[in-house]
């Protein structure tokens, strides 16, 4: 890393898992390049541990634990998303309904202050540093290390596909697949819980455990054959624990279906290798970005929204209604504790435990003159006392930002860590994008 004066951000290589937006001025500040902090230090089986850097990606650590059977508890489904990435932004995945997102799975971080200044925190030491961590989107300072419990894992994935034509069917067989017992560990036979809507009567509840054997061949997903279609058809599926993680990874979950002939098998074994896959296809699209923006009003809505499950069925009303599009992933978590940059606005509505639905909206068309949906979602999502992650675009004047956020938590940590204002402050960075 260079030490420079002057704002600054964190430019830690590769493709960024950002949404680009007209005029976005996110890395427009002297960048400060954490691009060699790639490194996976240590791993220790028998304590189930990782350590390593923050630019080391998942199918990396993936690839490093699952030979000696093992896994993170959480790993993103996007093969290109680093550890780093995963805290700074607030990464879930399957088993987030009972372990929370991967933040809840980390034990320590070491970081580098906006002055230089080197921070150990942990859940043990420096509790308040090491919580702003998560969700500080690269405003607070720069991680250097992340050391992460791992969990066991087997070589395969067998799915179990349930289908329903009717929504509150659908939301209590997914309530009931995510039940805990006193100690907060799985009840079920299924660790692996999410679902997939095509549409309002089409909701696949998509159940998952690890095998050591498979007594048929594992289906691959990485080239002809697409994931998200399949849950539509199939009962049943195998595939290996890697092909699992990053099983929306070829299509960057459905985005290739914004270019039909991209879902076309024969285009598909042609140029496969040079188009698909999330790092692939993000790195197109960005690059097809200025062109893009110059022939669409706004950018599509790109979003995962947070909403206790207690409003599930207000969302799910609002969103058949008002919103319509699918395919719609839907990803059950639960946070074990109630974060500490949660604002007033949403904090007294969540309880430690309390089980929230992640709605993922990917892709949806947002070029109505009369109406931006993207606004639209955010204000039902602040309706419903729930969150959003901030990746793409957002409208909050300050003041809702920080009901949403809590401001004084923020601050606290923006003052150890970031004294002489070297970073943006959050909202200066992530908040209001018109």
């Amino acid at each position: 890393m260079h030490d420079a004066s002057g704002p600054a951000h964190i430019a830690k290589g590769g493709v960024h898992h950002v949404v680009p937006l007209p005029g976005d001025a996110r890395f427009a500040s002297r960048p400060i390049d954490t691009s060699q902090l790639t490194h996976i230090i240590e791993i220790d089986p028998v304590e189930q541990r990782c350590v390593a850097e923050p630019g080391v990606t998942f199918e990396e650590i993936v690839r490093a634990t699952l030979p000696l059977g093992l896994a993170p508890a959480v790993v993103p489904e996007l093969r290109g998303i680093t550890l780093g990435g995963a805290v700074a932004g607030c990464s879930i995945e399957s088993m987030s309904w009972f372990v929370g997102g991967f933040h809840d799975t980390a034990e320590s971080y070491e970081v580098v202050g906006g002055d230089g200044t080197v921070h150990e925190v942990s859940r043990d030491d420096g509790t308040d540093l090491f919580e702003a961590m998560h969700g500080s989107y690269g405003t607070l300072g720069v991680l250097t290390r992340i050391a992460f419990r791992l969990v066991p894992a087997g070589r395969y994935v067998e799915m179990t596909y349930r289908h329903f034509t009717d929504v509150n069917e659908f939301e209590a067989a997914l309530v009931a697949a995510c039940e805990v017992g006193a100690d907060g560990a799985p009840i079920g036979a299924h660790p692996l819980v999410d679902g997939i809507v095509h549409a309002p009567n089409r909701l696949t509840l998509c159940l998952g455990r690890f095998v050591e054997h498979s007594d048929v061949a594992p289906s691959d997903y990485t080239r002809e054959h697409i994931y998200y279609r399949s849950t539509a058809r199939l009962d049943a599926d195998v595939m290996t624990a890697e092909q699992y993680f990053f099983r929306y990874d070829t299509e960057c979950h459905w985005l290739t279906a914004t270019v039909p002939p991209l879902e076309w098998r024969w285009v598909r074994r042609l140029v496969g290798p040079k188009v698909l896959g999330s790092t692939n296809l993000i790195s197109l699209s960005n690059r097809l970005a200025p062109l893009i923006g110059r022939a669409k009003r706004r950018p599509d809505v790109v979003c995962d929204v947070f909403i206790p499950h207690r409003r599930f069925s207000e969302f799910w009303r609002w969103y058949c209604a008002d919103f319509d599009f699918w395919p719609l992933w839907v990803i059950p978590y639960r946070m074990p504790t109630v974060y500490p940059w949660l604002g007033p606005h949403v904090a007294p509505g969540i309880a430690a435990g309390d089980l929230l639905i992640d709605f993922a909206v990917y892709g949806a068309p947002n070029r109505s003159r009369a109406r931006d949906l993207s606004c639209e979602l955010e204000d039902e999502v602040f309706r419903l006392g729930g969150t959003k992650t901030l990746i793409g675009r957002n409208h909050y004047d300050r003041e809702r930002f920080w009901q949403v956020y809590n401001r004084p938590t923020y601050d606290a940590a923006k003052a150890v860590l970031d004294p002489n204002g070297r970073f943006p402050d959050l909202y200066d960075k992530l908040g209001r994008v018109d």
